[in-house]
């Protein structure tokens, strides 16, 4: 991208409508409550003919450093600091407030460029706002509707102008960002055909998933060594999935930090709902999931049904055990833990579960190799010639039972897919086939291959009967 820009305002004056009008996605939360956004997002704006990073930013308040919206505002100076050039975005609708003065002379002392934006100017009674808008001392403001996408042009203008025609269009096309965005897919259609080796190379997308207060922001925090997410005492302070990006011995990690999951029936307010389906969609998007738990109260029945979520959805899991600095009994804990973890997930055995500290950054390296060797058994393919055998073997080990006085007869066994495991068997009579015999192929196919802790499904296909349509002869 040839320059950054930050959108930055008063809460609820249209910047996370905005920032969706300028991705082309969804990917902001927007809802009529105050103080919605509250991390600061990056994303790839397109706008006209411009190309650039935007990034979306919590409402300006004035209050103190110690309070949540302290910790806010702190983050949006700091994407402040981060960008070439300010989108100051002001409601026509409402008009100015002492609070959009305050900023707009935080903003003249920044010394970078700003475009000052007047939003909701669509509705009836604007112009007043929008002529308030040029006593700020910032210009003249563009009028634009985030909600409808009017006076986009005029905005594009506006930013060209601002930050210089070279910066705008630069002669050079970075060739290697282009590249990202077409690598992803072709090296995974390459893992599932043409290179089943595990490619080390390839960015690793991980989400980090849990109930409220167990530690999320703080973990990818100390990952990165600086204060990205903002983190408190308070629970649920995290409400959009947001991305960050950085390297682990050289390979290149993403990682989404997503919003507390509660117990559903709990889940009342919009705003929340709206943030659980954000999770949902990052653990969707992401290959590896790495499921934080509370180590002094862990296993709780909604740790559970996230972890069961996950492995429904066919991800790579990890359980990652965090505040173990304010375990008294890391032994005794420890072996309660494992002991715990393959009775209440019999789903996924052998699944990797490591005690960390993500405000100490105790055990966030052996996480993270965990975090690798998952996706590379997730990733795991193998050979029709090895599966048949092992059926084989199978079979004659423990025999399918026979159902109504007729046997059951596993033919052939192959591999349809990776990402997660998943096999197909060509069979007799497949809907007859018992539960506790699939459980019994399952087991031994992880046992025998050596995928601990992935979902592993396995379809059964009945073989077409070639005489069944033909009319019997007399």
């Amino acid at each position: 991208m040839s320059f950054t820009v930050a959108i930055v305002g008063r809460p609820n004056v249209g910047k996370s409508t905005l920032f969706n009008r300028l991705v082309g996605k969804k990917l902001a939360l927007v809802d009529d409550t105050p103080g919605v956004t509250r991390d600061r997002r990056p994303g790839d704006a397109k706008l006209i003919d411009l190309r650039f990073t935007i990034i979306d930013t919590a409402g300006l308040e004035e209050t103190g450093p110690d309070t949540l919206e302290g910790r806010m505002r702190a983050q949006t100076e700091a994407a402040i600091d981060e960008a070439d050039l300010t989108l100051f975005v002001v409601d026509a609708k409402s008009g100015l407030t002492p609070l959009d003065k305050t900023f707009g002379e935080l903003l003249r002392r920044s010394g970078k460029p700003v475009v000052l934006v007047a939003n909701k100017s669509e509705a009836r009674g604007s112009d007043g706002g929008f002529y308030d808008a040029f006593t700020l001392g910032l210009g003249e403001p563009c009028p634009i509707s985030a909600e409808h996408g009017q006076g986009m042009i005029d905005l594009r203008d506006a930013i060209v102008a601002a930050i210089g025609e070279e910066r705008a269009f630069p002669e050079e096309i970075d060739e290697a960002v282009t590249n990202v965005s077409v690598a992803p897919g072709s090296l995974e259609e390459g893992d599932e055909e043409e290179e089943p080796d595990y490619d080390e190379t390839k960015p690793l997308r991980v989400a980090i998933v849990g109930r409220p207060n167990a530690g999320k922001s703080t973990l990818i925090n100390r990952f990165l060594g600086e204060d990205r997410l903002l983190t408190g005492p308070e629970a649920g302070i995290t409400r959009d999935s947001i991305s960050v990006e950085w390297d682990w011995r050289g390979r290149t990690i993403k990682m989404f930090d997503t919003a507390g999951m509660r117990r559903k029936a709990k889940v009342q307010e919009k705003l929340e709902k709206l943030s659980v389906a954000d999770a949902l969609r990052a653990i969707r998007f992401a290959e590896t999931v790495v499921i934080v738990f509370d180590a002094t109260i862990p296993f709780e029945k909604q740790d559970l049904q996230i972890a069961d979520l996950v492995l429904r959805e066919g991800r790579a899991a990890v359980l990652a055990f965090n505040k173990w600095d304010l375990v008294e009994d890391p032994q005794a804990v420890l072996a309660d833990l494992r002991e715990k973890t393959e009775r209440l997930l019999p789903q996924a055995r052998g699944i990797r579960a490591v005690p960390i500290s993500g405000q100490t950054g105790y055990g966030l390296d052996k996480l993270m190799q965990n975090i690798i060797d998952t996706d590379r058994v997730w990733n795991r393919r193998i050979s029709t010639a090895k599966l048949n055998r092992w059926l084989e073997h199978q079979q004659i080990q423990h025999p399918p039972p026979a159902v109504s006085g007729r046997r059951i007869k596993l033919k052939y066994m192959t591999q349809v897919k990776a990402r997660p495991p998943a096999f197909m068997v060509s069979c007799t009579r497949a809907d007859a086939l018992p539960e506790s015999y699939v459980r019994y192929l399952t087991n031994g196919l992880r046992n025998d291959f050596q995928l601990p802790g992935v979902p592993i499904r396995i379809h059964f296909k009945a073989s077409d009967n070639p005489f069944e349509n033909r009319k019997k002869k007399r």
